[in-house]
């Protein structure tokens, strides 16, 4: 999953890039309304943690051009505490939820795990693919019962897929997810990663479609055992 921070404190913005990414996430920041503006125009976020009190450019203000442009993604908006004011204006603006500084970052995690959930219509943070179960809370992937240790990578793509179960997620797609804007993305290495998931969980969940990218399987729906391969 790829976020994006639009804090202009300094320190703050440093504290949340640092739990989200310590969490599996993949982050990219902003310091003013501007730069964030910007980024969640033209980069694919799976969800935003939004300052209201930004230079350049307000938080509100941020938000309502995304959604006037038809932006969809998830957004958590970070208020002063004794601005309810803010609250209001937030949630009219298109804001999903919210936190009042000071704040524990366990919180923001938490609801940034529940904003993903609901945005790929999952009701908790246990995923399950036939025998494959993924606790995005502590970030564990298990085979019947039986924990498997996936690089940070690996679990960002298994888990992506798993929050979009059941539909075809072209392999640009998940370059685009899975890694960062500086980082220098090559498709191809999708298939190397999907190959080693496959033979670390021991079944094939994740089927390949061809020309199209790849499918988790859907609940209820078998594991292929032939495509270990």
């Amino acid at each position: 999953m790829r976020l994006l921070v639009v804090e202009d404190d300094a320190d703050l913005n440093r504290l949340l890039v640092g739990a989200l990414k310590d969490a599996g996430y993949v982050v990219d920041s902003a310091r003013d309304g501007e730069e964030g503006h910007f980024l969640g125009e033209t980069e694919p976020y799976d969800a935003v943690v939004l300052d209201i009190g930004l230079p350049q450019m307000d938080g509100v203000t941020v938000l309502e051009k995304w959604r006037k442009s038809g932006k969809t993604m998830p957004v958590l908006i970070l208020t002063a505490r004794d601005r309810w004011s803010d609250k209001v204006a937030g949630f009219d603006a298109g804001a999903d939820d919210y936190v009042t500084k000071p704040f524990y970052t366990e919180e923001v995690l938490a609801r940034l795990r529940a904003l993903l959930r609901r945005a790929s219509g999952h009701a908790t943070s246990e995923l399950d693919c036939g025998p494959v179960r993924i606790d995005t809370r502590a970030a564990k992937v298990t085979v019947n019962g039986n924990p498997v240790k996936l690089t940070s990578l690996e679990y960002r793509l298994l888990a992506y897929l798993a929050h979009h179960q059941g539909r075809v997620v072209s392999r640009s797609e998940l370059v685009e997810h899975l890694y960062d804007q500086d980082f220098d993305r090559d498709s191809n290495t999708i298939e190397v990663f999907i190959g080693r998931i496959r033979k670390k969980l021991g079944i094939n969940v994740i089927h390949t479609m061809r020309g199209l990218g790849y499918r988790l399987a859907a609940p209820g729906e078998g594991a292929q055992t032939d495509a270990l391969r």
